[in-house]
């Protein structure tokens, strides 16, 4: 039965405090990211108090499902970093309890956040970014002058189309203008064009001023002064300034939700399953009425008569029939006639399709960004489970609290998560990967990250212990470290002089015969260190006798004997003989012939090195042997 016990009260207070604190930190980092995306819209707008905190407030709801998982992350890895580095880790093993028993709390209060992640997605999260994105278009809306861009028409003016080719951004100046007026009719339409001017919101926020230097206005006559007429009359005018009013609120006022009714983040799951079902049922009846229309026009069976079948069935039977034939018989103005015909055909049927491709590929793409948006909303609610499972065994293995190497780690987890969830968003926004595969790559990759570290985390494993990662660079690249022997100040035990003596004599003669019967510098054989394993027993025997001399020897008073001890190189036992300890592993190398080669001389080069040092160990071998007996001799 399950109870709660004071451990996992005690883990779940550590969490908790520390996952309302990192939580406020992820939001507050996410909003000033999405604030700096958006500061154009806020900056010099004129924006009320009221409007700014409406602001923050719809971003920060639409950015707390984001923020869970980043804050489950770091506080679970400071969490255990924490009970690891102060030893409390380690005596919650010691009592018997097990890591995913310490874990038990932290995941039922995990999946209460995914729970909540949806929940908060589903109900708050959408009317949130609704809200924020029609706050956005309203303040693209106000103040008008600053959203003018250069080398392009902009049309965020009623019944006007104005073009500026250099803004200066201190004076407000504009340069190279040219505006079009649109009103009722074509009739009534101006057209102005400016070396520069200035526009300026009036004082009562209700209309704009703009205000123009050198410039001239065509405009044709008013519609009831052409009566009669078939030419268009116009006026041209030339002036030097010239102050124009424009009709336009400048008050910041919240557009209608008509603009980001398709906007899928503005919808919840029974919403996007709705839309989705309406989407697929309007595009389904386009797509039938463009196969039908096609049958009608292309594809439809033309009514003959019995001549015209005789005749077609007179040349389907006419083996020497051929269409270049037919066209070399037509008359020059036949050949332009057909010719013309086919080309305005075929551009005609080129200009409808695509035409058609616009409409079909807008509604693949609603349907897609849906389908998309309910799958990310059950995918980032899971993350928040992931992430624990990445940050609960981080900080137990690394056991370091606080907010330097957790931050660190959580940092990189996160930013390999951003990446692969965007990416695969991206690619599947634009269609070329399915949505499932898109969508699921960030989890695809982070769980079996979770699932390595969890099982690295509950068998005490290594992960990341520099020192074994730098022993095995070491013992893969042959590099060794000098012998560190130095005078003890107290010696218990004085060494048996007498017995290293003896052994060392015949070390020496073993070394003697070994390299005679060995012959290192020779290549060695390719189905001996690849397939035929023969163990090499002398050097078995030698490596850990000389280790056991050397370490009864370091008892010594004598600082001759002290200082030759250094100089014995780390000798290894079996690095000459095979790449690797399993027999499988050898035969796999041997088949791969770039890694067999390289192993093969590597092999070699330890063969070479092994001879180097018996030299190495027969010297000093004779300096402490002479040592020993001046000793024994006293």
């Amino acid at each position: 039965m399950f109870r709660i016990k004071k451990l996992d009260i005690f883990i779940a207070k550590q969490f908790g405090l520390l996952f309302i604190g990192t939580f406020f930190i992820c939001q507050f980092v996410l909003m000033m990211q999405f604030l700096w995306k958006y500061v154009d819209e806020l900056i010099g707008k004129g924006l009320s108090v009221d409007v700014l905190a409406e602001f923050f407030w719809h971003m920060g709801l639409m950015l707390v499902p984001q923020a869970m998982p980043l804050a489950i992350l770091l506080s679970s890895l400071i969490t255990f970093g924490n009970l690891g580095e102060s030893s409390e880790l380690t005596a919650i093993k010691a009592a018997g309890i097990s890591l995913m028993q310490a874990f038990r709390s932290l995941i039922a209060i995990s999946v209460a956040i995914c729970v909540l992640s949806i929940y908060f997605q589903n109900s708050i999260g959408p009317e949130a970014n609704r809200k924020l994105a029609l706050m956005l278009i309203s303040m693209k809306q106000k103040s008008p002058e600053l959203e003018i861009p250069e080398g392009v028409f902009y049309d965020g003016i009623p019944n006007s189309n104005l073009y500026v080719s250099k803004k200066n951004m201190d004076t407000g100046k504009l340069y190279g203008i040219m505006i079009y007026r649109m009103t009722g009719s074509y009739e009534d339409q101006a057209i102005i064009l400016a070396d520069s001017g200035m526009l300026q919101s009036t004082a009562e926020k209700k209309h704009l001023l703009l205000t123009l230097w050198s410039g001239e206005w065509f405009e044709n006559m008013q519609s009831q002064e052409l009566a009669g007429s078939a030419s268009v009359p116009y006026r041209r005018e030339s002036f030097v300034q010239k102050h124009i009013v424009l009709d336009f609120d400048t008050d910041f006022n919240v557009s209608d939700g008509s603009s980001v009714s398709n906007d899928a983040r503005g919808k919840s799951f029974t919403q996007i399953v709705h839309d989705m079902d309406s989407l697929k049922q309007v595009y389904d009846s386009i797509g039938n009425n463009y196969y039908a229309a096609d049958r009608l026009t292309f594809y439809r069976l033309a009514s003959v008569t019995k001549n015209d079948s005789l005749r077609a069935l007179q040349l389907a039977t006419t083996s020497a029939y051929n269409v270049d034939t037919a066209y070399a018989h037509l008359t020059s103005q036949q050949k332009r006639t057909a010719i013309s015909y086919a080309l305005n055909r075929v551009g005609s049927r080129k200009s409808d399709l695509e035409f058609k491709s616009l409409i079909t590929s807008d509604g693949d793409r609603l349907i897609r960004q849906h389908e998309i948006e309910w799958v990310a909303k059950i995918t980032l609610a899971l993350s928040c489970l992931i992430f624990f499972f990445i940050g609960a065994p981080l900080g137990a293995i690394i056991r370091k609290g606080g907010l330097g190497l957790p931050v660190l780690i959580s940092v990189l987890v996160f930013i390999l998560y951003y990446i692969l969830d965007n990416s695969g968003y991206r690619m599947a926004r634009s269609g070329m990967w399915t949505i499932w595969f898109g969508k699921s790559l960030a989890p695809a990759v982070l769980v079996p990250m979770a699932v390595f570290f969890t099982y690295k985390a509950t068998n005490d494993s290594v992960v990341f212990n520099a020192d074994l990662y730098a022993d095995i660079f070491r013992r893969f690249f042959g590099l060794r470290i000098k012998r560190p022997i130095y005078r003890k100040e107290v010696v218990i035990n004085d060494p048996h002089y007498a017995d290293d003596l003896a052994q060392l004599q015949q070390m020496n003669n073993e070394i003697v015969e070994y390299s005679h019967t060995h012959r290192l510098k020779r290549a060695p054989s390719w189905v001996k260190v690849f397939f035929k394993y023969e163990p090499d027993n002398v050097m078995e025997r030698i490596v850990p006798q000389l280790e056991q001399i050397i370490e009864d020897l370091s008892n010594s008073r004598d600082r001759t004997i002290i200082n030759h001890l250094s100089m014995y190189p780390v000798m290894s036992e079996r690095a000459h003989t095979r790449p690797f300890e399993r027999k499988w592993l050898n035969i796999m190398a041997a088949v791969v012939v770039p890694l067999g080669f390289v192993l093969y001389m590597r092999m070699w080069r330890y063969r070479l090195r092994l001879q180097r040092d018996l030299k190495v160990v027969q010297t000093e071998n004779k300096i402490i042997m002479g040592r020993i007996n001046a000793i024994l001799n006293r």
